[in-house]
C-alpha cells in the first residue's frame, strides 16, 4: 500500500521572488492515477521533481508510503520517472534499455531477463527486444521507455508529459494504452501534463495548478461541472467555458438581454462574471441577437463561435452543436442558453450555479 502525501510542500528556485509550487497539500491514494495540469509556469513539473528528489524543498514535506522522504536520495525514494524525451541509450538494445537499471541494482541475470521479458509481454515489445531504439517509431520508443520503469517494479511511477513528442493520433491510442497498464499493474502514478484533454481523459483525479499554488483536485467530472473558481472553468473543457462579465446590475444581462436565474447566493459577492458551457449556448432564434464568426465544422459535432454586443464592447462566444448546421460567417442568430449557469464573485470563486436562460425584452428577473 503505497500512498503519496505532500505537506505544505514548498519550492522557491534561487533569484526567484515567488515560489515556483506554494505550500502544495496533496493527499495520492494508494493505486492511484493523479493528474497535475496547468499551463506553463504553473509548477507542475516542478511538483513532480520534488516527489522525485529532484528538486529540494525549501519548506513542508513529502511522504511516499508511510515514509517522510523530504531529505531522501532520489535512488533510495522507490520510485520510477518517465521523462519527455524517452531518455534511451542508443547504443544499447531495447532489452538492455529496459534491464538497465536491474544490472546497475545488482540484480541476477536470470531474473533480469526474466523481468524485462514479462514487462515486453505486457507492453506488446517482445519482437523489438534485439533492436536499437533509432529502429523504433515514436510509440514504440516511448513503450520502451515505460517498460524501463514497470521492470523495476517500484512504489510509485512519476510521468512528466511522456506522450508530448508522438503525433495527435498516436497520443490518443497511446494514452489509453497508458491508462489500461496502470490500472492492471494498480501502482500509484503520478502523471504531469499541460494539455487538459490528456488529464481529464485519463486522470482518476485532475489537480490542477496556476501559478505555483493547487486550485483545485478532484474527478474529471466534479472539475467539468462544478469548477471552484474562474481560472479552473477557463481552464477546464475544449472549447472553454463562456465568460461574461455582467458586473453588480440587477437584473443581469448580457447585452439588453434579460438572464433569468436565481442569483441570490451571489448577494454581496461584488462584481459578477457569468460563466456557461458551449453545449448550453443555442443557436436559433432565441432572444440574444449574435453575427456568426466562423463555423469549425468537425465531423461528429460544430463549433460556432459568435459575437455579442455586451456592454459597449463585443464579447466572443463559442456554441457547440451537432450537425446538420445551415448557418455561415456573417449570418445573425438568435442565442438561448438551454442548462447550468455558473456565477462567479469579484474574487474569482464560484458563488452560485444552477439553470439559467435568457428572457426576451421586458421579462422579469428572479433575482
Amino acid at each position: 500500500m503505497t500512498a503519496v502525501r505532500y505537506v505544505e510542500a514548498t519550492r522557491t528556485y534561487p533569484g526567484g521572488e515567488t515560489p515556483a509550487v506554494d505550500s502544495l497539500s496533496l493527499d495520492i491514494a494508494d493505486g492511484e492515477l493523479l493528474v497535475l495540469v496547468g499551463p506553463s509556469g504553473s509548477g507542475k513539473s516542478t511538483a513532480l521533481r520534488m516527489l522525485a528528489g529532484l528538486e529540494p524543498l525549501d519548506a513542508g514535506a513529502i511522504h511516499i508510503g508511510d515514509r517522510d522522504v523530504t531529505s531522501v536520495r532520489p535512488r533510495d525514494r522507490d520510485i520510477a520517472m518517465v521523462f519527455q524525451n524517452y531518455a534511451l541509450y542508443p547504443q544499447l538494445s531495447v532489452a538492455e534499455n529496459m534491464g538497465f537499471a536491474l544490472k546497475q541494482h545488482g540484480v541476477p541475470k536470470d531474473e533480469r531477463t526474466a523481468r524485462v521479458r514479462e514487462t515486453a509481454r505486457i507492453l506488446d515489445l517482445e519482437p523489438f527486444l534485439d533492436r536499437k531504439p533509432k529502429q523504433l517509431s515514436g510509440g514504440q520508443r516511448q513503450r520502451v521507455a515505460m517498460g524501463r520503469a514497470i521492470v523495476r517494479q517500484p512504489a510509485v511511477y512519476l510521468m512528466d508529459e511522456p506522450l508530448s513528442n508522438l503525433d495527435a493520433k498516436l497520443r490518443v491510442q497511446t494514452r489509453t494504452e497508458v491508462v489500461e497498464l496502470q490500472a492492471r499493474l494498480g501502482v500509484t502514478t503520478v502523471y504531469v501534463t499541460h494539455d487538459q484533454v490528456e488529464a481529464m481523459t485519463m486522470g482518476h483525479r485532475v489537480a490542477v495548478l496556476k501559478d505555483g499554488i493547487l486550485q483545485q483536485c478532484d474527478a474529471p467530472s466534479t472539475l467539468y461541472h462544478q469548477p471552484v473558481n474562474l481560472f479552473v472553468a477557463g481552464f477546464i473543457g475544449s472549447p472553454a467555458m463562456n465568460l461574461v462579465e455582467i458586473g453588480e446590475a440587477h437584473p443581469a444581462r448580457i447585452g439588453e438581454t434579460e438572464i433569468v436565474l436565481d442569483r441570490a447566493a451571489a448577494d454581496g459577492a461584488g462584481r459578477l462574471t457569468v460563466g456557461f458551457r458551449p453545449e448550453a449556448l443555442h443557436l436559433g432564434d432565441g432572444p440574444l441577437p449574435a453575427r456568426i464568426r466562423a463555423v469549425e465544422d468537425l465531423g461528429s459535432e460544430m463549433f460556432v463561435h459568435v459575437a455579442v454586443e455586451h456592454q459597449g464592447d463585443t464579447v466572443q462566444l463559442i456554441a457547440k452543436t451537432s450537425p446538420p448546421f445551415g448557418g455561415s460567417a456573417g449570418d445573425r442568430v438568435g442565442l438561448q442558453i438551454a442548462g447550468t449557469m455558473h456565477l462567479f464573485g469579484e474574487d474569482g470563486s464560484r458563488v452560485a450555479s444552477g439553470p439559467a436562460s435568457l428572457s426576451s425584452a421586458g421579462a422579469v428577473s428572479r433575482s
